[in-house]
């Protein structure tokens, strides 16, 4: 009885261990977790704005005192870093048209039906780039009603609303300077400084035998 006791409860203490190792090893690799990690690391500090599309592994993520945005997609596994002055605007996607769009300089486009899209709610970043022009977010499909942590149609349509006036705001201000990196600072070149008055020989004649005696220990010493 003792060695069954015994043997049952390492058992229970083993099977225990597992569950909670793959607890916390589900934990770091939820998709969620990851994201906003690879957002952190690439942008240096906590995201702020943070929107991260669940069930599609991708996120985008602001650090306004720096001045740069990072969006990552494949859980995390890819990131990629803009200087914010590389946003160019956000348009809003629904049901394959361009429902909302807030642009650089351009008047806002605001968001004037929300009833129920049926089959996408997307925001699309536009940024400068030629090679990476731009970076999409799908907050909602059809596949998605009825999945635990995924929005519904309606709460996706308020949320890409609200981006959309935030990002607005932002776009709004003035863009900073761009500044140069590692760029050389001029050399000032030192002003000339005057010869000193050369010495007179020791052996120049002169008129009074005292200076001459002088000028020539001066010059030995």
């Amino acid at each position: 009885m003792d060695e069954a006791a015994r043997l049952l409860v390492l058992l229970a203490l083993g099977g225990g261990a597992f569950a909670l190792v793959g607890a916390v090893f589900a934990w770091f690799l939820d998709e969620t977790r990851r994201i906003r990690r690879t957002l952190t690391q690439a942008l240096g500090a906590e995201p702020q704005p943070l929107l991260i599309a669940r069930g599609r592994g991708a996120g985008i993520g602001f650090d306004l005192p720096s001045g740069q945005v990072c969006v990552a997609w494949d859980k995390g596994g890819w990131r990629m870093t803009y200087r914010l002055d590389e946003l160019r605007g956000l348009e809003l996607i629904v049901d394959r048209r361009v429902a909302a769009r807030a642009f650089r300089a351009e008047p806002r486009r605001p968001l004037d039906e929300l009833s129920d899209p049926e089959e996408l709610v997307r925001l699309r970043f536009v940024f400068d780039d030629a090679q990476h022009p731009d970076f999409t977010l799908d907050l909602w499909r059809p596949e998605d009603d009825g999945l635990r942590g995924r929005m519904a149609a309606d709460v996706a349509l308020e949320e890409a609303n609200r981006w959309l006036a935030r990002m607005e705001a932002l776009l709004r201000r003035p863009v900073a300077p761009r500044a140069a990196a590692n760029a050389p600072t001029p050399a000032v070149a030192a002003p000339p400084q005057p010869r000193p008055a050369a010495a007179p020989p020791p052996w120049e004649d002169d008129d009074d035998d005292d200076d001459l005696v002088f000028d020539s220990r001066d010059a030995i010493n």
